[in-house]
């Protein structure tokens, strides 16, 4: 009887909680409409002609993204605003392109929305030049049914996307929702060309934009990393710039155990899709032991390959004498700007996104931007970094 009553009020205490929680989640949801439509009922008196002659704007607060909206009919810019407001985003709209221009150049902007149909300047012509002025901007064309060709065409010059018209309000917050996502995507795998030193214990739970080494760790031409434990061993890994350009492992081919191998022969393997990529030794000396874990749990490398992830340990014959071939502090910073500024260069010809009226646009560095490349290219850029 008494276990009875308890399992009562614990479901009574349950459903109570879960209609209190519903309820604040209704009350402030209805706050946060009642706020935009505050701030949307209050922009339609403010006047920023001053920055452009048509420009309305509407700011919320914590924004899910600051959206600059052009077309010529009014009636669709209307619509921008009131949808995309309510749904909790910051929003300009202006009525030309050369207006949406001028403040892309004075504020930050996640998106641009460009109707492709404009008189005086074409949307193609303002996304070409958006993409330009601020390649960080994501931009996306409104078309009709007749000028989805032309849509398409435009995402050879770094469009994100397109919305056909017609479109519900329900099927434009969808679409935004979808696109913010993509960009918040892209960005988290966009890497910064920079190399930071840490220590491995700050990078055991999150991945972070910039290249790393750990204080410490030696690193070898062929994008090894090397620890020297005080037993006399040497653990090995692949380095950081080998994981995030490579992109996704699938599969470690170790070595045997205690076989002996030199330094620049083929000392293990990962697959990648349909690829595999052998990393030579960066010494001599003879397998000790393999790190099974790291193979049983390959999503650890997303966070960080060094650490626990090391792939196996050699008891090496001649480190001092190998040495010299290894990188470590100042010189393996060095060296890692020098391997990036020459992987970007060999990567910019393979994964152009458009060209606009002063050349090339390319794709930033990312993670796992060798994916994409085709099988000579990948062949090429393998063969350069990491056999050598």
């Amino acid at each position: 009887m008494a276990l009875a009553l308890f399992i009562i009020a614990v479901v009574v205490f349950v459903i109570a909680d879960l209609f209190i929680r519903s309820v604040v989640k209704k009350r402030n949801e209805k706050k946060l409409i009642e706020e935009r439509e505050k701030a949307l009922a209050e922009s339609l008196n403010l006047d920023y002609s001053r920055e452009a002659k048509t420009l309305k704007r509407v700011e919320v607060q914590n924004p899910k993204a600051r959206i600059l909206c052009v077309d010529d009919e009014s009636v669709i810019l209307d619509s921008f605003r009131k949808i995309l407001v309510l749904d909790g985003y910051s929003i300009d709209t202006v009525e030309t392109g050369a207006e949406a221009l001028g403040l892309i150049q004075q504020h930050h902007y996640d998106f641009l929305f460009t109707d492709l149909k404009m008189p005086t300047m074409s949307g193609e012509d303002v996304a070409k030049s958006a993409k330009h002025l601020r390649p960080d901007i994501d931009v996306i064309v409104i078309t009709g049914y007749a000028t989805v060709e032309s849509a398409v065409e435009c995402m050879k010059h770094g469009v994100m996307d397109y919305i056909q018209k017609p479109f519900t309000e329900a099927e434009l917050v969808e679409m935004v929702k979808k696109f913010l996502f993509r960009r918040q995507e892209r960005i988290e795998k966009e890497l910064k060309p920079r190399v930071h030193v840490s220590h491995v214990a700050e990078l055991s739970k999150f991945p972070t934009p910039e290249f790393v080494i750990p204080g410490g760790a030696f690193i070898s031409e062929g994008h090894c990393w090397l620890t020297l434990e005080p037993d006399g061993k040497v653990k090995i890994g692949i380095d950081d710039f080998a994981k995030k350009v490579l992109g996704k492992i699938d599969h470690i081919e170790y070595p045997n155990l205690g076989m002996s191998v030199k330094a620049g022969q083929s000392l293990f393997s990962i697959r990648l899709g349909k690829r595999s990529l052998a990393f030579d030794s960066p010494v001599s000396g003879r397998v000790t032991e393999l790190n099974k874990y790291v193979g049983e749990h390959l999503e650890s490398l997303e966070a960080t390959p060094y650490g626990r992830n090391w792939i196996c340990t050699i008891d090496a014959d001649d480190f001092e004498g190998e040495l010299p071939k290894l990188k470590i502090g100042k010189s393996a910073v060095s060296f890692y700007q020098k391997e990036i500024d020459q992987f970007m260069a060999l990567v910019k010809e393979s994964q152009r996104v458009g060209k606009n009226a002063e050349g090339t646009t390319t794709e930033p560095l990312h993670v796992g931007q060798m994916e994409g490349l085709e099988e000579n290219k990948w062949n090429e850029i393998a063969n350069k970094f990491f056999r050598r």
